[in-house]
């Protein structure tokens, strides 16, 4: 569990609370890739689009892999994280074994020879930002729970336990708050 907004950083993640009513973080968990002084970017771990690699890339047909929604920032551009360094050069480090980004034709020849492992790599439409001091104003004010990211909870969680999951982790009143209900007033 990360303490305060003294450790935002790359690697975090941004939990909303379950009475975060603004629909696009509405039960999100964000992993923040950059944190400055500048502002932050991060992309949303548990929002599934209903489109696919091979619906925006002629040259990758057959694959079916699924896009993220990566947040509400310019929704039309790609990113992805990977835990593939070796094939796909040029990713930044932000955490121990989760890239971002990277050499984008590397991911194109990789999937086209068929030596991708497609469980290694994630692909979003847009993401989410923040301007300068935007973020630590909102942690201040309770607007996000912070954790510590995982190459599991990035890579191998299924995208409707991500959320739950994560407070579960954390233990104690966190915990607790996983079972929240998505819609109190109908308890």
């Amino acid at each position: 569990m990360i303490k305060d907004r003294t450790s935002l950083r790359a690697g975090a993640l941004l939990v909303a609370p379950p009475m975060q009513w603004d629909p696009n973080f509405r039960r999100a968990v964000v992993l923040l890739c950059e944190h400055t002084d500048a502002g932050s970017f991060g992309l949303i771990l548990n929002r599934s689009l209903t489109v696919v690699m091979e619906q925006i890339f002629e040259e990758l047909s057959g694959l079916d892999e699924e896009i993220s929604w990566g947040g509400p920032v310019q929704p039309e551009t790609l990113h992805f994280l990977h835990r593939l360094p070796e094939q796909i050069p040029g990713g930044i480090e932000i955490r121990p074994g989760i890239f971002w980004g990277g050499d984008f034709d590397a991911v194109k020849a990789g999937v086209q020879a068929g030596v991708l492992d497609m469980d290694d790599i994630r692909f979003f439409l847009g993401y989410a930002g923040w301007s300068s001091g935007q973020l630590a104003e909102e942690v201040d004010q309770g607007g996000w729970i912070l954790a510590e990211s995982t190459t599991d909870m990035v890579f191998d969680t299924a995208e409707s336990a991500v959320w739950g999951q994560t407070l579960r982790s954390m233990g104690g009143s966190f915990a607790i708050l996983a079972n929240f209900p998505d819609h109190p007033s109908l308890n």
